[in-house]
C-alpha cells in the first residue's frame, strides 16, 4: 500500500485549488486502470485522503461515484474495496467493447486517420516486451484500445469506455500468467494499426472483431479457472 499511496501523493498536484469529488474519482479510476489497486484491495479513507489532501466527505463522494461505475464495492462495517469481478462481468465488458470499438472503426470515414497516439501505444507495448514487463504490456494494450476509441472524436464515448477499460484491468489482475495473456495481442495491435495506416477500415474492423472474440475466450477460460480455485 505504501507504494500506491506514494503515487497518489504525486497526483495531488492535479487537484489544484478546486478539488472536487469528480477529479478525485478521475485519479482513482486511472490508478485502478493502471493496476495500482488490485481487486479486493481495501481503500483507506485516512490514507488516501491524506495522500491527496482532500476531505473525508470529498473522498466518500468519489468512492460513491466509483461504486456507481462498478469499480468499487462498499461492504457494511468493513469499508470500501476494489471490486472483484464475476465471469458474467467479464463477458459483459467484452460485449460492450465489441459493440463500441468495432462501431468506431466502422464509422471512421475516409482516410487518412490520425494514428500517432495509436502507433505510440504499439511502441509502448514493444518497449514493455523488451523489458519483460508484462504488467506494463497489459497497460499498453489498454492504451491501444483507448486510443482506438478516441479516433471517434466523441467525449461521451471516451467517458463510457474509460470505466469499461478500468473494469477490464480488474479482470486482468486475476490472470496468473500475464505474459501468455498479453504478448500475442501486441502483434494483433500492429496488424490493426497497419490496416488503418493503409486506409482499410473494413480489414481493421475484421481483425478487431476476431481479436476481441479470441481475447474474451482466453480471459474467461483463465478467469473461470482462477475464480473456481479461489472459491
Amino acid at each position: 500500500m505504501a507504494e500506491q499511496l506514494s503515487g497518489l501523493a504525486d497526483d495531488r498536484a492535479l487537484l489544484g485549488r478546486t478539488s472536487t469529488a469528480e477529479r478525485v474519482s478521475d485519479i482513482l479510476r486511472s490508478r485502478i486502470a493502471e493496476g495500482y489497486f488490485p481487486p479486493g484491495t481495501r481503500l483507506s479513507e485516512d490514507s488516501i485522503g491524506g495522500a491527496l489532501g482532500v476531505s473525508r466527505n470529498t473522498l466518500r463522494e468519489a468512492f460513491r461515484l466509483l461504486t456507481h461505475e462498478r469499480l468499487l464495492v462498499h461492504e457494511l462495517n468493513r469499508g470500501v474495496f476494489v471490486r472483484v469481478l464475476a465471469v458474467e462481468d467479464v463477458e459483459d465488458i467484452y460485449r460492450t467493447r465489441a459493440l463500441v470499438e468495432c462501431a468506431v472503426v466502422r464509422g471512421l470515414g475516409e482516410p487518412p486517420y490520425a494514428l500517432d497516439a495509436l502507433a505510440e501505444a504499439v511502441v509502448e507495448g514493444q518497449r514493455a516486451v523488451r523489458e519483460g514487463d508484462w504488467k506494463v504490456l497489459g497497460t499498453a494494450n489498454i492504451h491501444f484500445h483507448r486510443e482506438l476509441v478516441a479516433l471517434a472524436g466523441s467525449d461521451r464515448t471516451d467517458e463510457l469506455m474509460r470505466s469499461v477499460f478500468a473494469e477490464l484491468r480488474l479482470a486482468f489482475h486475476v490472470v496468473d500468467d500475464p505474459k501468455a495473456l498479453h504478448e500475442p495481442y501486441l502483434a494483433r495491435n500492429q496488424q490493426i494499426l497497419g490496416a488503418l495506416q493503409t486506409g482499410d477500415r473494413e480489414e481493421a474492423e475484421r481483425l478487431l472483431a476476431v481479436y476481441l472474440k479470441d481475447s474474451l475466450e482466453r480471459v474467461v477460460e483463465v478467469y473461470r479457472r482462477r475464480v473456481g480455485e479461489d472459491a
